[in-house]
């Protein structure tokens, strides 16, 4: 299993064939207008993936079971670092139950997930079939204008608010290339480490409780880690976002 879609085939044989759909706090499900609140549900397993269509150009693959609705399914939460705001107890009941590993096959699940670690950097998906995109090693060179261009002939540009692209991680920074559509609106939410906010083109507004910044092309700034933070665009625009990871993130 090298993609999500490969992953969520082997879960649904495996009995997870809900849907599941993630609010702020709870998750749902269209089928049958239900409604799990996080007492109510358990993650059995999850899986990461780098590269994958999406915002913010990664996704985790969650296999979910609740005892008291009687129901098994998936939930692909597909924003990385930029997701919205979740309240502490969706937070807390995303993590995975190490409990409800025991008496399986835990060699060979551990055996997958270190397979996952190694195709990550690289992974080739539809939305990115070229695939063998660098995102670390001792010297990586970006051409921010080349990358600005190419994300703009994507679908999640076309269809969506926004989009981002990941240019390098390592154990700690991240560099990522995000795009907003004129009016687009990243939410409250908080990053795990220092970031600092480069704009490369358009303008922006970046709002913090206690301050609220116009950053325009050419302009940047630092935020320490764990302030809630939103960001608006006024226009079209495309900023450079690059975050330390703290180590216990890692």
């Amino acid at each position: 299993m090298t993609t999500v879609s490969e992953v969520l085939n082997v879960l649904k044989e495996r009995g997870y064939t809900v849907d599941f759909n993630l609010n702020d706090n709870c998750l749902i499900c269209h089928q049958n207008s239900l409604q799990i609140y996080p007492d109510e549900f358990v993650v059995d397993k999850h899986y990461r993936f780098e590269g994958i269509s999406d915002p913010g150009d990664e996704a985790i693959v969650y296999a979910i079971s609740s005892d008291k609705h009687n129901i098994k399914g998936t939930l692909v939460n597909g924003y990385g670092i930029y997701a919205d705001k979740l309240a502490d107890e969706m937070i807390q009941a995303l993590r995975e139950n190490p409990n409800l590993l025991q008496g399986t096959d835990t060699d060979q699940e551990e055996d997958t997930e270190r397979e996952y670690e190694k195709i990550k950097y690289n992974q080739a998906t539809p939305l990115r079939p070229e695939g063998d995109r660098l995102l670390d090693a001792q010297m990586v060179i970006m051409d921010l204008s080349e990358y600005r261009e190419k994300i703009k002939d994507e679908k999640t540009w076309k269809e969506g608010d926004r989009t981002a692209i990941t240019l390098f991680k390592s154990d700690s920074m991240r560099v990522v290339l995000i795009a907003l559509h004129a009016g687009s609106e990243m939410k409250t939410h908080t990053a795990p480490g220092i970031i600092s906010v480069q704009v490369l083109s358009g303008r922006i507004n970046f709002r913090t409780e206690q301050r609220t910044a116009e950053l325009s092309e050419g302009q940047m700034l630092t935020l320490h880690a764990g302030i809630p933070h939103s960001v608006l665009a006024y226009e079209e625009s495309a900023f450079l976002l690059t975050m330390s990871i703290k180590p216990e993130e890692r």
